[in-house]
């Protein structure tokens, strides 16, 4: 169960999941290097909102560890990509905003984004696009249900 097998090789879904991801995560990493970011510095900017962020809100939105998204969001204030401000109705928040800089690459990934979505909708057929979407979301719900039973 959780395996599928083809022409003498077995397919475990987590492996599958992985080595997609791991295939992706390259391309956009290089696509981001040609650009002099990182592939992180890219997904943060594209969930920077105009009306700024809580920098708590984008870690667990981009599985990032708090570290981890601390060190990136101080290279991106001193690369001047982002700045930070004190919210103005609770103090003790602080909102990230990209500055011109940032909003210009942000333009810049989102593309890469779009692109790379529009060639992978071109080579597979909408049906089995649908059939992709739809496992995808079980796989969503059945980690999900996975969480919640540790």
């Amino acid at each position: 169960m959780g395996t599928k097998e083809t022409e003498n090789k077995v397919y475990k879904v987590d492996f599958v999941l992985r080595h997609l991801w791991h295939k992706v995560s390259r391309l956009y990493n290089q696509k981001a290097n040609d650009y002099g970011v990182t592939i992180s510095v890219g997904f943060i900017l594209l969930n920077v909102e105009k009306s700024g962020t809580p920098s708590t809100q984008l870690g667990p939105k981009m599985g990032m560890e708090p570290t981890s998204l601390s060190r990136t969001l101080k290279s991106m204030e001193k690369d001047g990509l982002i700045y930070r401000k004190t919210d103005e109705k609770d103090k003790r928040k602080v909102l990230i905003y990209l500055t011109d800089d940032g909003v210009k690459k942000r333009r810049v990934a989102k593309q890469v984004v779009l692109d790379f979505n529009d060639h992978i909708i071109s080579k597979i057929p909408k049906g089995k696009l649908k059939t992709f979407f739809e496992v995808a979301e079980r796989l969503d719900e059945a980690i999900d249900i996975e969480f919640t039973n540790l």
